[in-house]
């Protein structure tokens, strides 16, 4: 799952970042809300925790903008503010959830999966199969035969995409972009790092490597 963060208080947005990530998250983060806009109306997020005091255009206007122009992808606004008639405001323009600051980080994490979940709910099953692999989005599982196969948050999320798209070639600059981040400027090399323990675990076979492509996940 890919997230988007617009929050102009650095210090909590790289709070956050890192909390979300480590959770198996991929996260962006951008600090105005023209930028915020921009980002979030090219598609490609699975969620935006948007801030309404921003530099730029707030999180009300951002809304409103992304909703007018169709775009469904769920919104956490996040505000200062707590009285009622904001609440109000934020959901009317189109946010699907609203958390007034101080929060609790567990509440936050808590709201985000419970958005994503009632987004998956609408959507395509949560649980892909590929061969003998059954893979749980919503519960983080991967199941073959009677038998789970315990996966780290990362692991996982390598497997996801490549088990949303079967069959199919898988660049790396794609799994980078949707398990790292768009900003992750590490070795790019990480990516044949969890692709040789997902083999470990699941079987060389499992996936196989393109020359040059990417990796395919096969149906054995």
């Amino acid at each position: 799952m890919r997230l988007l963060i617009v929050e102009d208080e650095k210090r909590l947005a790289v709070s956050l970042a890192g909390g979300l990530t480590a959770e198996g998250f991929a996260v962006d983060v951008v600090h105005d809300g023209l930028e915020g806009l921009h980002r979030a109306s090219e598609g490609g997020y699975d969620l935006v925790i948007l801030d309404i005091m921003l530099p730029g255009m707030n999180g009300y206007r951002v809304c409103s903008n992304l909703r007018a122009a169709g775009h469904e992808v769920p919104i956490l606004m996040l505000t200062a503010k707590d009285g009622e008639y904001d609440e109000a405001e934020g959901l009317d323009t189109g946010a699907d959830d609203y958390l007034t600051k101080p929060f609790s980080y567990v509440v936050l994490v808590a709201r985000v999966r419970a958005l994503l979940r009632r987004r998956g709910a609408g959507a395509a099953a949560p649980v892909l199969t590929v061969g003998s692999l059954r893979i749980d989005t919503a519960a983080r599982r991967v199941i073959r035969g009677e038998d789970e196969i315990a996966l780290t948050a990362k692991e996982f999320a390598v497997l996801e995409q490549l088990a949303l798209r079967a069959g199919q070639v898988v660049s790396k600059a794609e799994i980078l972009e949707h398990v790292w981040d768009f900003a992750y400027d590490g070795d790019p090399n990480i990516v044949e790092v969890y692709i040789s323990t997902l083999r470990r675990k699941l079987g060389a076979a499992a996936i196989r490597t393109v020359r040059g492509a990417g990796y395919r996940l096969e149906a054995s």
